[in-house]
């Protein structure tokens, strides 16, 4: 009896362990199949992620992006000189732009807002130039893009390019050209003089008067508090502090108080912009240059604050449509 209770022993023992080596290939198969499984999903994930990156790439580097920073150029140009809007508006359809390395530096997804960088060059038409006789204007610029309310595209703010800006306002002709053969453009451009100076009857650059009171309603006579100083590389504004040339400007990228200002009131910006109406987006765009020019005459810090705050609750009443 004894004898065969080991004998069925000695019989059950090696189908355990096949078994068991069994059990153990279908669970490491198992496992297998599920990472294998998993591989896909990741790669396909991987790739959206990157097809997502690249779609916004696009928005720096796109044709329609350098034709609407053009058309911003041309209008800063009308501005500075003063007069003379419809001659820039059809020289600008005969000017080209390149971009040199645009690269993409920031991207807000709750906004839609891209900045992005680049080397920028304008190229006038044969028959126009500047003052000195230059027809290839180059800077180092930034750009925002920020979606229009109405599907219209994006909306483009520069930053950097008044080495573009301010010699373009002396647009003069040197020659003959397709731009040219516009009576319109060639009766209002002054003919420039034959070693690249200006023309005698140039017409001059509008400075803006100083403002007699801020643009913007004070909410309270109280003076704002101080803020601290800090290194000019502690603060980051909404705009690249290598650019700040303005009294304003380099106030704002020395003091972490105003960085932070301005950083607010510019996504109070972009969120008027993005929403707002074409006359509520025009009235915006002449509102902040009236802001940039009181805030760069004030005399101190917690003047430049208040300017922010006044500023801040005149874009709110424009958005709001009062």
């Amino acid at each position: 009896m004894q004898a065969g209770r080991w004998a069925l022993v000695r019989r059950i023992t090696p189908i355990a362990a096949v078994l068991a080596i069994a059990g153990l290939i279908i669970l490491i198969l198992a496992i297998m199949l599920v990472r294998a499984r998993g591989e896909p999903g990741k790669d396909i994930n991987g790739n959206q992620a990157a097809a997502a990156q690249d779609k916004i790439q696009q928005r720096c580097a796109s044709q329609r992006t350098y034709d609407r920073i053009k058309d911003e150029l041309f209008r800063r140009a009308v501005e500075v000189r003063g007069s003379g809007r419809t001659p820039f508006d059809r020289l600008s359809s005969y000017a080209s732009v390149r971009m040199d390395r645009p690269l993409l530096t920031d991207h807000d997804p709750e906004l839609g807002t891209v900045r992005c960088s680049g080397r920028l060059s304008l190229d006038l038409p044969p028959g126009v130039a500047v003052v000195g006789g230059r027809r290839t204007l180059s800077a180092d610029i930034d750009y925002v893009l920020q979606p229009a309310a109405d599907g219209s595209g994006d909306v483009v703010m520069l930053e950097g390019a008044d080495a573009i800006v301010v010699p373009l306002a002396t647009l003069a002709r040197t020659g003959s050209g397709p731009a040219l053969q516009s009576p319109q453009i060639a009766e209002t451009l002054p003919q420039q003089g034959v070693d690249g100076s200006a023309p005698p009857a140039a017409p001059p650059v509008v400075v803006a008067p100083a403002p007699t009171a801020p643009p913007v309603r004070p909410q309270t006579t109280r003076q704002a508090p101080p803020v601290a100083r800090v290194a000019p590389s502690s603060a980051k504004p909404s705009f690249n502090c290598r650019y700040a040339r303005t009294r304003g400007e380099i106030a704002v990228c020395s003091d972490s108080g105003l960085a932070a200002l301005d950083r607010q009131m510019a996504a109070q910006y972009y969120r008027a912009i993005s929403t707002g109406d074409a006359r509520q987006r025009q009235l915006l765009t002449r509102t902040r240059d009236e802001f940039l020019r009181y805030r760069d005459r004030c005399p101190s810090e917690n003047c430049i604050a208040e300017a922010y705050r006044g500023r801040m609750r005149e874009i709110g009443e424009i958005a709001e449509r009062r």
